[in-house]
């Protein structure tokens, strides 16, 4: 087992234990253990870049799930497909030098409910999507690309690359994805999901979990203008009555770069929870933080159990907190009413950083004082940074091992904290 397993083990529990011999060993086997192939050319596809593959494609989907499970094998070329479904059970193999290239035909994208921005709305479904699926998986070295006229309208919602919603035993592993103009990958309400190994670039979210449970993100590549990773949960009263976190996730081994905001962000949509969240041997180069935990009064939930170590941080703040201002108000929030409405924040711990050039250090003072975040460890953190660290309305702090240069100002400014280390000049 990996020390960032065991050290997640001390601050966790047992949950991550399960989580991570569920998923380092028993579902790496999706569908790849059968013996049936179903190679998309058989059932009639070209790859030639311009003639329409989609319903080839399906008719060699619904036939290895009606066959019990196997893989779809899809060989060198450029096949332009619409909008297709995967069943139980299913393997899509990418060959090297395949390339599926998302159509410009909106009659290729169904319209479909589907989960934006934490609520369920009508829009057009995912390139490659699943419902109600076991053990899925695709696997590389080929290549995904999105259509950008099919992904960019925001009402209705535009075409997700990826998409897998109440799935069990997802795998993604090994491959390209270029997105059209929306998030390239969204499991929602799935369990036991393992993305490895994903190079992911595009102007939108890269990876965007949405009330999820046992999830591992390992050794990807993301390049976005938008969060490259984002851990989300619903958003409004329904959200938190269903009450569907995001909990007891992994994210290893990534390299993540935001032009524009978080290399990892917590929320906003955070109403159903998240917690259990192990970031662990990561590098981060973004634009506003490394690690963004963020929603807004009125939201709920709690964001707990968050953890973070050996990380290298060059460029932006490594640490962003806002649990009472943040995230999209751009449509009516459906708010929680009164302190139930207050976001609760509980249990971050942050160790074995390395700045490089960042921002800043720390900012953890959007916090309400109604509801204090109560628990924060900030330890064994080197390097240069322009800013220290801001902390406001929280309570059993503790700051140790800060050796840090190239800040102006304080090192520490701080307003109705307690807890220790807390005289950093």
């Amino acid at each position: 087992m990996s020390s960032g397993v065991q050290w997640a083990k001390i601050f966790w529990g047992i949950p991550v234990i399960a989580l991570a011999c569920l998923l380092i060993t028993g579902c790496q086997n999706v569908a790849l253990e059968t013996g049936k192939t179903f190679n998309v050319r058989a059932f009639g596809a070209v790859g030639d870049g311009t003639n329409a593959d989609t319903a080839a494609f399906q008719k060699a989907l619904d036939a290895c799930a009606a066959g019990g499970g196997g893989q779809v094998v899809v060989p060198p070329g450029n096949y332009v497909i619409g909008s297709v479904q995967m069943g139980s059970h299913t393997t899509l193999q990418l060959e090297q030098d395949a390339t599926l290239t998302g159509s410009g035909d909106t009659n290729d994208y169904p319209m479909i409910p589907i989960r934006w921005e934490g609520r369920w709305e009508i829009g057009r479904r995912g390139l490659i999507y699943a419902t109600n699926a076991d053990d899925i998986a695709i696997i590389g070295p080929g290549k995904i690309v999105g259509n950008v006229k099919m992904a960019a309208p925001q009402n209705p919602r535009g075409s997700v690359v990826l998409e897998s919603v109440s799935c069990h035993h997802v795998l993604w592993q090994n491959f390209s994805v270029t997105q059209g103009g929306n998030w390239a990958t969204h499991p929602t309400y799935c369990a036991d999901v393992i993305i490895r190994n994903l190079n992911i670039t595009g102007r939108r979210d890269g990876i965007d979990v949405d009330s999820c449970s046992n999830v591992l993100i390992d050794g990807c590549r993301i390049e976005t203008s938008d969060d490259s990773i984002s851990l989300k949960s619903g958003r409004g009263r329904l959200a938190m009555l269903e009450g569907r976190p995001t909990e007891d996730v992994i994210i290893t081994n990534c390299t993540l770069i935001d032009h524009r905001f978080a290399s990892i962000g917590i929320g906003s949509e955070t109403s159903g929870g998240v917690r259990n969240v192990l970031i662990t041997h990561c590098q981060f180069n973004a634009y506003s933080a490394g690690i963004y935990i963020k929603t807004r009064i009125g939201r709920g939930g709690a964001i707990e159990n968050i953890s973070g170590d050996n990380l290298d941080v060059l460029g932006g703040d490594f640490l962003r907190v806002n649990l009472v201002s943040s995230g999209n108000s751009n449509t009516a929030d459906d708010p929680v009413a009164g302190l139930a409405g207050y976001p609760v924040g509980r249990n971050y711990s942050f160790t074995n950083i390395r700045l490089k050039n960042a921002k800043g250090l720390a900012d953890v003072s959007k916090i309400s004082p109604q509801r204090p975040l109560d628990g924060l460890v900030l330890a064994n953190i080197t390097g240069t940074c322009t800013k220290g660290i801001n902390l406001a309305n929280i309570t059993n702090a503790a700051l140790s091992g800060i050796n840090v240069s190239g800040y102006k100002g304080a090192l520490l400014t701080q307003t109705n904290v307690e807890g220790s280390g807390l005289d950093l000049r």
